[in-house]
């Protein structure tokens, strides 16, 4: 719970009273590596944050996984239209490692979100800084080759560049695996 608090605080400064409420509203939960948190057709029910570990999200567009999301520690993550709506999700989000995730429900958040004003400023600047990213990322598949979208993420997300699988690398960065392995030949070299 101290990382989530910590996290909190990089963005917005906290009461302690503000705390306690973050520490009744969120459940901490240990998972398993290859775990399914969510599956495509089920309404997603929380948002996460991942305390420890590695997660994926995924769609299957006609038989092949597409990987959208390499979620790296310290993190917050969700289908967030399908938790936002509460309609079922195209998404998937699977454990890669063992996790430790710190999750709040959509109840629990609408409560502090009706009954706090730093939730809601907290939630703000979340979903600004994500939707940056988002943005970037467009971007980076508008204008960098593949070697340069990967050589960033390598020097983004070490982490994440030593423990996922070179399929999943492989289909966040838009290209094959036999591409990518290339790639890191090269590289190597």
């Amino acid at each position: 719970m101290e990382n989530l608090i910590n996290y909190i605080q990089s963005k917005i400064d906290l009461t302690q009273n503000e705390i306690d409420f973050i520490k009744k509203y969120f459940v901490s939960e240990q998972i398993s590596a290859h775990t399914n948190l969510l599956e495509a057709g089920k309404v997603e029910r929380y948002i996460y944050f991942l305390d420890t570990g590695i997660v994926k999200g995924y769609q299957n567009i006609d038989g092949k996984i597409v990987v959208q999301h390499l979620v790296a520690e310290q993190d917050f993550f969700t289908s967030l239209d399908s938790f936002m709506t509460e309609t079922p999700s195209v998404d998937y989000y699977e454990t890669i490692t063992d996790c430790n995730l710190i999750k709040i429900s959509k109840l629990d958040f609408d409560i502090l979100q009706k009954e706090t004003k730093f939730w809601a400023i907290f939630v703000k600047e979340v979903t600004n800084e994500h939707l940056s990213c988002k943005l970037d990322r467009v971007k980076d598949f508008q204008i960098l080759t593949a070697k340069e979208r990967y050589i960033k993420f390598v020097k983004q997300y070490p982490k994440l560049a030593l423990n996922v699988s070179i399929d999943n690398i492989a289909s966040f960065l838009g290209m094959e695996p036999q591409s990518l392995s290339r790639i890191r030949k090269q590289i190597a070299f």
